[in-house]
């Protein structure tokens, strides 16, 4: 099982026909109702568009869920070449994938929720040592399907609802015991950049399609 999240910037001029095109495409329905993918969901906002999906074997590449939804986007520099959807790092999980039988949702999911924050470009390394400590810490538990991942300084994070939270099977890559006790303590309001209206963190943003293997309609 692989988790993966990429990022695509709709061209201007553009935004409707390629939101209509990821809308249309059948590639992540018929690669959830394959097997291939255990779930695919795609995200929008403000011109940017986003794929979360769970590989049960073989790798995907972005542009087999995406379909024609590509010529609408615009080209990421980098990597070698050019490239229309950029990945974007995991900086934080509660859980992660052992076994397609371990990532199997054993209740129904209600929501699947996508959604956007910007980090304060000084802080983004504070940002991901806090994470990481507490991840690897198992500090304290959390949604087990939650997932937060960075491309420059802006932070996109896949949830679902309700929570799912148990003890992680993998092994701990951390001995160590430094995550405050506090959470508070590491003030992670101040890793933050507000919003225009003042808001901190992260804000939900719209949902395009979400996939899974056990849905009826999948």
């Amino acid at each position: 099982m692989k988790r993966r999240i990429y990022k695509g910037q709709l061209a201007k001029g553009r935004e409707s026909e390629g939101l209509a095109s990821l809308r249309e495409s059948n590639g992540a329905h018929r690669l959830v109702s394959g097997g291939t993918l255990m779930t695919a969901a795609a995200f929008h906002w403000e011109g940017s568009v986003y794929l979360y999906y769970e590989c049960t074997a073989e790798d995907v590449a972005p542009e087999e869920l995406a379909g024609e939804a590509g010529r609408d986007l615009m080209d990421w520099p980098g990597g070698g070449e050019p490239r229309k959807w950029v990945p974007m790092i995991d900086v934080f999980h509660f859980n992660e994938p052992v076994s397609r039988d371990h990532w199997l949702r054993k209740t129904p999911v209600e929501q699947r929720v996508g959604r956007v924050a910007h980090l304060r470009p000084e802080m983004m390394s504070s940002y991901i040592y806090y994470h990481y400590q507490l991840q690897e810490e198992r500090a304290f538990l959390g949604n087990k399907y939650e997932i937060i991942a960075m491309h420059e300084n802006q932070l996109f994070g896949y949830q679902e609802f309700p929570k799912v939270v148990e003890e992680p099977l993998s092994p701990r890559k951390l001995q160590t015991s430094g995550t405050p006790e506090n959470w508070e303590d590491s003030r992670m309001d101040l890793h933050f950049q507000p919003w225009p209206d003042g808001h901190l963190y992260f804000k939900p943003i719209e949902t395009v399609f979400a996939y899974y293997a056990g849905d009826s309609k999948a």
